[in-house]
């Protein structure tokens, strides 16, 4: 008989959606269930159901408690009607319920099976905040790749505007038709937009990851920007810290340069740079003169070698970044980012 009191509370959400049983669909919460001996012997406990976490509907209408659990027996997860009797299941052993695989329809069950989301936190609670890293500099002063670094390394998540902008395009979602619609015109996406995708990104993968450390690599390009994120987030929020890569325009060129050898971008060419490199100095520089007036300005010289440049940005970023995370060896991937082993053939 296997103890399960010293687990990690279960502090998930479920969302089920889309069954060809409606009944079934709906929020599932952390399971209430007294301490009792399922069918495989195992003493549950608050939260847990066979030594895995286990949920009951929100709404308390189902006659089984937990609603969704996990058989032992059967090795599956298991999600039963208002009436307690098992209507899908999903045979493995992972220690959540998959979400990225569809379901079997069970005995008492409907087609189709339905979709299920795991939630970090409570979605009828507001989200918890973000905590948002500005990252600016010129063109080839290293923000993509240490960006790609403290997301791999560090546990950080990378965003782009540039690919949000074309997710949003290619999914169709709400500011799609808006955003084809400026585009086709010739003209920049409102700065409004831009950060609405900002802030439903960083929900998103809040909820939906538990992660809440935020790179914003490229943003704000202006105090156009600037002014969309207080009009966003409220002016009353505090203004995130920025870490400035800053390096000289000789050594972006060479970079620039270099890299046109291996990146196939159209803009990696001296006449291009120029002018990306003007627009940086005329719209983004303000903003960043803004920052150091704020005192929330980090300036990193980047023109030094990759590793002693990813030093300091793990410097700066410690403060919010797990230790064991920090702590651990560098992948292959990371190794060639800093020019520790040669990138494969290609």
């Amino acid at each position: 008989m296997t103890e399960t009191n010293e687990l990690t509370p279960n502090t998930y959400f479920i969302e089920v959606s889309g069954a060809g049983l409606p009944e079934v669909d709906g929020l599932y919460v952390p399971s209430t269930a007294p301490p009792t001996k399922s069918e495989s012997g195992t003493v549950s406990s608050p939260g847990y159901w066979n030594g895995k976490m286990a949920w009951d509907r929100a709404d308390g209408k189902s006659a089984r408690s937990p609603a969704l659990s996990y058989s032992n027996t059967y090795r599956s997860w298991r999600i039963c009607r208002l009436d307690g009797h098992l209507a899908y299941d999903f045979t493995c052993e992972e220690e959540l319920p998959p979400t990225d695989r569809p379901w079997h329809v069970y005995k008492k069950g409907v087609a189709p099976a339905p979709k299920v989301v795991v939630h970090h936190c409570d979605p009828r609670q507001p989200c918890p905040d973000p905590n948002v890293v500005f990252v600016l500099g010129g063109p080839g002063a290293g923000k993509g790749t240490m960006c790609e670094l403290a997301e791999s390394q560090l546990g950080w998540t990378h965003l782009s505007t540039g690919d949000l902008l074309r997710a949003e395009r290619e999914a169709g979602g709400p500011y799609a038709a808006t955003i084809e619609e400026i585009i086709a015109a010739g003209n920049l996406v409102p700065s409004t937009i831009v950060v609405k995708l900002l802030q439903d990104a960083m929900e998103r993968i809040t909820r939906h990851t538990g992660k809440r450390n935020f790179l914003l690599d490229g943003f704000p390009r202006s105090m156009a920007n600037l002014d969309a994120w207080y009009e966003v987030f409220g002016q009353d929020t505090e203004l995130p810290k920025m870490l400035f890569f800053e390096c000289p325009y000789d050594v972006l060129e060479k970079r620039v340069l270099a890299r046109a050898k291996y990146t196939g971008r159209q803009d990696d060419n001296l006449d291009s740079l120029k002018v990306r490199f003007d627009n940086f100095k005329a719209e983004t520089l303000p903003t960043v003169e803004h920052f150091k007036s704020q005192g929330r300005c980090v300036e990193l010289d980047t023109s030094q070698d990759r590793q002693s440049v990813y030093k300091l940005v793990c410097e700066n970023l410690s403060e919010y970044t797990d230790c064991s995370l920090a702590n651990q060896p560098l992948s292959e991937r990371a190794e060639m980012l800093l020019g520790l082993r040669p990138f494969p053939d290609k």
